[in-house]
Order: structure tokens, then C-alpha cells, then sequence
């Protein structure tokens, strides 16, 4: 009986632990490759729980204890565990979905207009989501223009991304879970699966391999955003969370000495930023303390000839597909500049009606990109 409490008892207390070290930041979790042992054990972890508790009970049943209170202790270092690996280290009980999205104009924002936020177009409708927020929600769902979205961060990755949180055709909705490889992770509400944040694929449960849309969007600092779209919204603090989120900007700002979420100055470190950009089937990761002395980067990618700009404000930045192969663009306060075109630094026209054609583009931790995009150039 003392062998069958103590499998129990031990059993149960490494099961309550592996569910949380597998999927949270902690020393060497974020290294292996264990999704899949991870949602095993969280999809079984009733029947685990109580094949332990009853090797528990039956154990402590007829095992001939020597003082009435050892057992208690037991039990009290158990319930203990238990409680801080389900209530205050589990993921969904560390940052929590805004209880409400409450966006306003310009004349009565009142969020700093020198933050990061990412900026969202549809059908003629602008939103701002302040990085501030979207850091300690990780997700924010909201509809813009008609069209519901799923606007996501992750600040151990510094990934902005926004989709489509549409499932086998049908609105879903997601909580946080945990993370792998640095990077949160989501849990639809229907089929349970768990979706990565910087890519939108399901990586592990009954939809793997599937991914969710991906809706264009861009980072850009508040002061800049409004500057370009006038008439946006901008979403404010959910006064339930106001001492949650950041009043520091050192996050933002690259000055943050976390190890999860600091950055480093020099290029091509694990937290140095870079901007990842899609074109076509190519990828590329351009450095960052590279755009900031140069400002733009005429490049070709796929075969197409790309720009990549950064603005005044060193933190807005731009990915375009140069429409004349024989001409690159120059950049003046913040206009691009080819031959006789000029056009605003969003790509709009100033002296046409044309538009540069926008690409994707992410500012993310060098670490990041390289493990979702392996791919990549560089």
C-alpha cells in the first residue's frame, strides 16, 4: 500500500507540473519539440488525475501512518501545487481577453501617440490596436469593417499578427493556452486544437495542419497611423485591466531588460528585431539597425523587385513591390520618390491615382523568424 500512495502522490504531483512546464516559458521547456506530449496530457488530464487520486486514497487507506498529521502534509503540498500550476501559472489566468473593446476617435484618445500599434483597413474602416494592450491580452477580437478579426501578439517573439478567426467556415473563438517555442498558442473553443500565434497554423489536435486566414495589416507608432488615416479608431484601455498593461513603453521601445522580452542592439542575435517580409514563395528577414542607417532597401524577392522603408519616427516601416524594374526608389521626409512619381510612405499616390501594390511585412525577434520561417533568406 506505501509503494501504491507514494506512485500516486508523486505520479500526480509530476503530471500537475509537466502540464504547465511543457507549455510555459521555463528553463529548457521552450527548446523541445513536445507539442504534441503536451496536448496529449492535457487532453487525458481527467482520466490521469484520477487514476493518481485514487492510487492516493487507497494508498493512504490502509497505509499505517506513524503521525496523524503526515498525511495532511501530503495532501496540503499536493492541493498546493495543484492550485498554483492551474490558477496562477496557467496561461488563461495570467492574461485575459479584454472584457471590452472600446475604441473612440482621435479627439478623445487618450493612448500615447508615441506608442507601437498594429493598424487594420477594411471597406473604408481604420482601427488602431495599441501594442501596449494587445501585449497583455494576446488577442484581441474585434470587426472592422463588416469583417470580424482576430488581432494577436506575442511579446516574447515581439509578433504582431492579425486573421481571420474563421474555422472550417464558421466565427470561432480562441483563448490563450500556453506557449511553444517562445511563441503563444491558442485554443479554439470547438474542436480544442491549438493554433500558433505568429503563423496561424493549428499545430497540434483534430485540425492540425490547418491555418487560419491571415488579414493584412501593419505596425506603425500612433502618431504616424493617425497622420495617414485620420478618421480611424483607436482602442483604449479596458478600465478591468488598467494596472496590468505597460506604462513604461520600454518593451516598445527596445529597452526592456527581460529575458523574455529585451532586446538586443547588435544584429542577428537571438533578440535582435528584424523585418520579415513575404513576397511571393519568398521570405526574408532584413535587419533592423540596417533599415534604421539606410532608411530604404531597394531589393528583389521572388523575382519581384521590392522597397522596404522606414519612416522619420524609426518606427513605422513599409514593404512595397517596385512596379519598374528599371528604377529604384528614393525616400525625402518621408515620400518615396521615382522619377516623376511620388507617393506617401503607406505607398498611396500624391501626383497619380496609383497605389504601390503593399507586401507583408512583420517586425519581429530574429529567433522568432527564423524558427517559424526556416526558409527564410537573410
Amino acid at each position: 500500500m506505501k509503494k501504491i500512495f507514494y506512485l500516486g502522490f508523486f505520479g500526480l504531483l509530476l503530471f500537475e507540473i509537466l502540464n504547465v512546464y511543457l507549455i510555459m516559458p521555463m528553463p529548457g521547456s521552450q527548446q523541445m519539440n513536445s507539442i504534441d506530449v503536451a496536448y496529449f496530457l492535457y487532453q487525458w488530464r481527467w482520466a490521469f488525475r484520477i487514476v493518481f487520486a485514487a492510487m492516493i486514497i487507497v494508498g493512504a487507506y490502509r497505509f499505517e501512518w506513524k503521525s496523524w498529521w503526515a498525511p495532511l502534509l501530503f495532501l496540503l503540498l499536493l492541493v498546493s501545487v495543484i492550485y498554483v500550476v492551474n490558477f496562477q501559472m496557467a496561461a488563461d489566468h495570467m492574461f485575459y481577453k479584454p472584457k471590452q473593446v472600446l475604441m473612440v476617435n482621435e479627439a478623445n484618445n487618450k493612448v500615447d501617440s508615441g506608442r507601437l500599434v498594429i493598424g487594420v483597413i477594411n471597406n473604408g474602416e481604420a482601427k488602431a490596436y495599441p501594442i501596449r494592450f494587445l501585449g497583455y491580452h494576446h488577442q484581441v477580437q474585434d470587426t472592422v469593417g463588416g469583417k470580424p478579426l482576430l488581432i494577436t501578439y506575442c511579446t516574447v517573439c515581439r509578433t504582431g499578427r492579425v486573421y481571420e478567426p474563421i474555422v472550417n467556415g464558421k466565427p470561432e473563438q480562441f483563448r490563450l493556452v500556453g506557449m511553444d517555442h517562445f511563441n503563444a498558442m491558442l485554443e479554439d473553443a470547438t474542436t480544442k486544437s491549438w493554433w500558433r500565434q505568429a503563423t496561424g497554423e493549428a499545430i497540434t489536435g483534430k485540425l492540425k495542419g490547418q491555418k487560419l486566414p491571415e488579414f493584412f495589416n501593419i505596425q506603425t507608432s500612433l502618431t504616424k497611423w493617425l497622420a495617414l488615416n485620420p478618421n480611424s479608431l483607436v482602442m483604449q484601455e479596458d478600465p478591468a485591466f488598467k494596472n496590468e498593461y505597460d506604462t513604461t513603453g520600454k518593451f516598445e521601445s527596445g529597452k526592456s531588460t527581460s529575458k523574455l522580452t529585451g532586446t538586443d542592439s547588435l544584429s542577428w542575435k537571438d533578440k535582435s528585431w528584424v523585418i520579415g517580409v513575404k513576397a511571393g514563395k519568398e521570405k526574408k528577414a532584413y535587419d533592423w539597425n540596417e533599415l534604421k542607417e539606410k532608411r530604404i532597401i531597394n531589393d528583389t524577392l521572388d523575382g519581384k523587385n521590392i522597397i522596404l522603408v522606414l519612416a522619420q519616427d524609426d518606427k513605422s516601416f513599409f514593404a512595397f513591390e517596385n512596379p519598374d524594374a528599371l528604377n529604384n526608389f528614393s525616400l525625402r521626409n518621408d515620400t518615396l520618390v521615382q522619377n516623376n512619381h511620388k507617393y506617401n510612405i503607406d505607398g498611396k499616390g500624391i501626383n497619380s491615382s496609383a497605389n504601390l501594390k503593399s507586401l507583408p511585412a512583420y517586425q519581429e525577434f530574429w529567433h522568432s523568424w527564423r524558427t517559424f520561417n526556416p526558409e527564410t533568406k537573410k
